[in-house]
């Protein structure tokens, strides 16, 4: 293929003739986080404890909400982080998650926890906004994950990181050009990041409300009732794993992501595919007003977030990394009300203290998981009347989602000419 004028053919693509291709090392050095204890975790305070949790899959720093957990021990000199600090997710909680870089947004509340790492410059031949854009872009994450190890979970580190070569423009002046260009973006991206955090905020207010009976709606006073998850239907495990063989049927996938960053499932939104014996696909099978839950987290407050499938997905199964509860015909309860009611700290705080881990990883028992209660309104009117407050409210922030989302991949075009040198920019004088 030829190559046109001013640029050259590299390992990572044609770029421009006076740029390099260069690994990082010795040019920027990652450092690694604290092992907070759990011991120390609590639900309030001044102290933000940052996780996988806090990276979007294509990058940037993701604000969690009434999710955020917080530090209450003794703070190690070194870990708290500022803002601008560049930090990196060295573990895949979830599928898209490893290498994901994100600017930490303000000074002096978040913490530099395990699993992430915390990246410094060491050459001036080198900018940190310039480095960010790297880090998300597609070639650079694809080569995280070629080079990532484990199995179930994948990992990296510093040294593999570090070693992946990169398209460096020749001056800082440039480079601080590409990132400047970009803001206008980000601001963009920022502002409906914020407003999104705002209405959520509302929203969850509005459910610690409604779904302990602290408000009633007008017309109701009927009874509320205390059931465990094993009263109320058939808890399961032991999901399809992330495998292809060509000898097995080919099913899409509910997978520990879908579940931690949905609230509903649609078949629309099932992008992972795996296979498995046809037995087991009719066992993991996902039906119309299946709950699904996280039974496994690096960190404990992270257990039994919840999503529920919105309809029959013939071609679909659950993933070994999430537990599905099933009701029982009788508790026939509204099918938006499955899952507004168990996203409650009522709900949420049993799972937190239920759960067993060593600091690593924890996890909740299929035992515990039925022995978990649930408050809630008997008469499924009620339910409904809730479901339906509740559910507006979710159509606002689909709205604003669903803008942020082209936001996003406005970014991402402009990324992939800028980062390639394929469009120049020409430094401010």
């Amino acid at each position: 293929m030829e190559v046109k004028a001013g640029y050259k053919q590299t390992d990572i693509g044609v770029i421009p003739e006076d740029w390099q291709v260069k690994p990082l090392t010795g040019l920027a050095a990652i450092l690694h986080g604290f092992g907070f204890q759990s011991q120390y975790f609590t639900s309030f305070g001044n102290f933000r404890l940052t996780t996988p949790g806090h990276f979007h899959e294509e990058g940037g720093f993701r604000d969690l909400g009434d999710k955020q957990k917080y530090y209450d021990g003794p703070l190690p000199s070194g870990y708290l982080l500022n803002k601008g600090d560049m930090i990196v997710a060295m573990t895949e909680q979830a599928d898209g998650l490893l290498g994901s870089a994100a600017l930490v947004p303000i000074s002096g509340t978040y913490l530099h926890n395990q699993r992430l790492g915390k990246v410094k410059i060491l050459s001036s031949e080198l900018s940190i906004r310039y480095l960010y854009l790297v880090f998300n872009s597609r070639g650079y994450r694809a080569k995280v994950r070629e080079t990532a190890a484990g199995t179930k979970v994948k990992h990296t580190s510093p040294t593999k990181l570090l070693e992946i070569p990169i398209p460096i423009p020749p001056t800082i002046a440039e480079q601080e050009a590409i990132a400047e260009a970009l803001s206008d973006a980000d601001a963009l991206i920022e502002a409906l990041e914020q407003l999104l955090a705002k209405k959520r905020q509302v929203k969850q207010g509005a459910m610690q409300e409604l779904l302990t009976g602290k408000r009633r709606l007008p017309g109701f006073s009927g009874k509320w009732e205390v059931k465990t998850l094993g009263e109320l239907g058939e808890i399961t495990g032991a999901g399809v794993d992330k495998k292809i063989r060509s000898d097995e049927e080919p099913v899409r996938l509910v997978n520990y992501l879908d579940v931690y960053h949905r609230d509903f499932i649609y078949s629309k939104d099932l992008n992972h595919w795996v296979s498995a014996p046809s037995a087991q696909l009719k066992r993991c099978a996902v039906r119309k007003g299946d709950i699904f839950f996280t039974p496994s987290s690096e960190m404990p407050y992270d257990i039994a977030i919840s999503a529920i499938a919105m309809e029959d997905i013939s071609d679909a199964a659950y993933s070994y990394h999430v537990v599905r509860l099933r009701l029982n015909e009788e508790n026939d309860w509204n099918l938006a009300f499955r899952t507004y009611i168990f996203k409650t700290r009522y709900f949420l705080s049993q799972a937190e203290t239920m759960c067993e881990g060593s600091g690593k990883r924890y996890v909740i028992t299929l035992k515990r998981f039925r022995e978990l209660k649930v408050y809630f309104p008997s008469d499924v009117k009620e339910q409904t009347a809730i479901a339906e407050i509740l559910s507006d409210m979710d159509a606002e922030i689909a709205a604003l989602e669903g803008k942020l989302s082209k936001a996003r991949e406005v970014k991402a075009g402009m990324m992939s000419v800028l980062l390639t040198g394929k469009v120049r920019l020409k430094p401010k004088p």
